[in-house]
């Protein structure tokens, strides 16, 4: 299963995201799930760098992704609008496949 978190502070900014796992819905190179989640969480990255011109700090390899950025640019308008659509995007996703993707949304604290 591959599980998406989606970290906030107490005021509501966006922290981090961290992916885990694999979908497994269906076999390498033909898993839509995964390829749905790759594709929203590397065009988020990229809209953070290129668009929103904020640092990322961060890994991506096969099976785990893990994105945070800088304390000071958690308020920017840019990085809250991208993240929080990955967020929606991610969520829905999860919803139509259960099986294969847990959404998480949680504090920072946790």
């Amino acid at each position: 299963m591959l599980v998406v978190s989606f970290v906030y502070d107490k005021h509501g900014f966006p922290v981090r995201v961290e992916a885990k796992g694999h979908a497994d819905w269906a076999v390498l190179g033909r898993d839509v799930v995964c390829a749905a989640a790759s594709t929203i969480l590397q065009s988020t990255w990229l809209g953070i760098t290129e668009v929103a011109g904020i640092v990322v700090e961060g890994t991506r390899e096969s099976g785990y992704l893990k994105m945070a950025w800088a304390t000071s640019d958690r308020p920017s308008e840019a990085l809250r609008i991208l993240v929080t659509t990955a967020d929606l995007s991610l969520k829905q996703l999860a919803k139509q496949y259960p099986k294969n993707l847990r959404y998480e949304h949680r504090d920072e604290d946790c």
